[in-house]
């Protein structure tokens, strides 16, 4: 999955480039958070590790706009900071949109956990959304086309995706064409 990461700091830049990069994840590097908002629009990144102390832009204006942005996937966001540390301070990010916080200097171990809950719940959106959203029918047999590629009936798609069961059962109009007699 990839990172995109947004830290004026050079030298938190790199130890947090280096952990990610060690945890198996693609970087993308911003030095500022105008940056990465221009980053953000060329690149697949799902989770963004943001400094919230950062001049112009810094990483709450960076979420805002990410939270902004309409009919686009959602990205998990991570602030990162050594100032701005408290529960005011949380209830405030959390508010304009923040998932997560991490506090410096860096623990690559809490790192490496939220970045496990970053990929399960941008997993789970991608899902909800995919069943919010138009199904990919094949117009002839009406099978579903699933994330791999694959095609399945509607039923085993829904029930692969949902907790939904299916009673089957003939609707009226049905039964006046397939059973005239009845």
């Amino acid at each position: 999955m990839k990172v995109l990461i947004a830290e004026d700091d050079r030298t938190s830049r790199a130890l947090l480039q280096g952990s990610l990069l060690k945890l198996g994840y693609e970087v993308v590097e911003a030095v500022d958070g105008a940056s990465a908002w221009n980053a953000l629009g060329m690149t697949s990144a799902r989770i963004v590790v943001s400094d919230w102390v950062m001049p112009d832009t810094d990483g709450l204006e960076l979420c805002r706009r990410v939270r902004a942005r309409k009919d686009a996937p959602y990205v998990y966001f991570i602030l990162l900071s050594g100032k701005r540390i408290g529960a005011d301070h949380y209830a405030e990010a959390m508010d304009e949109g923040v998932d997560d916080f991490l506090t410096k200097p860096l623990d690559v171990d809490a790192l490496r956990i939220r970045l496990r809950v970053a990929e399960r719940i941008v997993q789970l959106t991608e899902r909800v959304r995919s069943l919010e959203g138009i199904l990919p029918m094949c117009a002839y047999c009406r099978r579903i086309r699933d994330e791999r590629g694959s095609y399945q009936s509607l039923e085993e798609f829904v029930s692969a995706k949902t907790p939904a069961q299916f009673s089957h059962g003939v609707c009226p109009e049905c039964v006046k064409i397939h059973f005239p007699d009845a």
